[in-house]
């Protein structure tokens, strides 16, 4: 899909590079160390996606996808900082090289350069469906860490993190795309779907990869387990698994007293369980109502690509 896009998206970054300036040494130097990390830039490539699926003709486009990855960018540093994160996409994060003070404000630095963006647009909708997504993102981080190596969070409520820390971003990318094309209600919320659920898939599937034997997703596999983080298929191994097992997640999500052979037994547990493909499955799920999402639009070759988009984020190793 990148390849799609390349003119556009080489718009986005050079519209990103001009709000990374600053007479502060600290915050070009961190916004350039990010951004030179690479990533798959998906977010802003759906906000161009949803804006050519509209025959959207004008500019904005360029301006709301550097919006939408500034905001991501800057959520990034600080759940570095919550998540006390030493890799981030194969590197060291921002936090380890400047501190957890100066990646927090460089974060708040860019979402406030985020919404100067959004209002150079002019469109007050966009900048509607972006400053709530934000709130709904902040929320989701706070409700995080409520569930912080609890094993008694519910499925129900893991799903309303992912809904509100991942979706929530994806949903207003692809949201803004039909907003700046003028489009109906219908496609609209077609678009807005299509963003949340393909969201929610993504981060399904980056639950799975880091219980993989792989650093291809960016970080240690094992780096969610090590961190007492609760995600799905610790939930599922939990709930399905014996008194013993339990004791065993206790001791390890909850006291965070980890041993060196645990995260190999953990694996174990959730092959025992079928952990990891049943959150594959969710996943799918999830990338089903995705594809229905786009019906309401006539085939084309970017409708086509965003099916694509679909089939990569639930099939991805990284």
């Amino acid at each position: 899909m990148l390849s799609a896009f390349q003119k556009e998206m080489q718009s986005v970054d050079q519209t990103i590079r001009n709000k990374i300036v600053s007479d502060v040494a600290t915050v070009p130097d961190i916004g350039n160390h990010i951004f030179r990390s690479g990533g798959k830039r998906l977010r802003p490539l759906l906000t161009l996606a949803s804006a050519r699926l509209t025959e959207y003709s004008g500019k904005n486009h360029i301006i709301l996808a550097a919006a939408v990855e500034l905001m991501h960018t800057a959520t990034l540093l600080h759940d570095d900082v919550v998540d006390e994160s030493d890799m981030r996409r194969g590197r060291q994060t921002a936090r380890m090289g400047w501190g957890n003070a100066a990646s927090v404000l460089v974060g708040d630095y860019l979402l406030g350069q985020a919404f100067r963006l959004m209002v150079s647009t002019g469109s007050l909708p966009a900048l509607k469906v972006l400053s709530d997504a934000a709130a709904i993102i902040a929320e989701g981080e706070v409700l995080q860490l409520s569930i912080m190596n609890n094993l008694d969070t519910t499925e129900d409520a893991y799903m309303r993190v992912v809904d509100s820390k991942t979706a929530a971003l994806f949903s207003a990318s692809t949201e803004v795309g039909a907003l700046i094309g003028n489009q109906g209600h219908s496609e609209t919320a077609a678009l807005a779907s299509y963003g949340r659920n393909l969201g929610i898939a993504f981060q399904l599937v980056d639950d799975v990869l880091d219980y993989g034997q792989t650093s291809d997703i960016g970080k240690n596999a094992g780096d969610d387990f090590r961190e007492g983080k609760i995600t799905l298929p610790i939930i599922l191994a939990y709930r399905r698994g014996n008194d013993t097992e339990r004791e065993f997640w206790k001791r390890t999500i909850e006291a965070r007293d980890q041993k060196e052979d645990d995260f190999e037994k953990a694996c174990d547990l959730f092959t025992k369980y079928k952990t990891l493909e049943d959150t594959r499955d969710r996943a799918a799920h999830y990338g089903s109502i995705a594809i229905d999402a786009l019906v309401t639009f006539r085939e084309t070759e970017t409708r086509q690509q965003m099916l694509d988009v679909i089939n990569f984020c639930i099939s991805r190793a990284y």
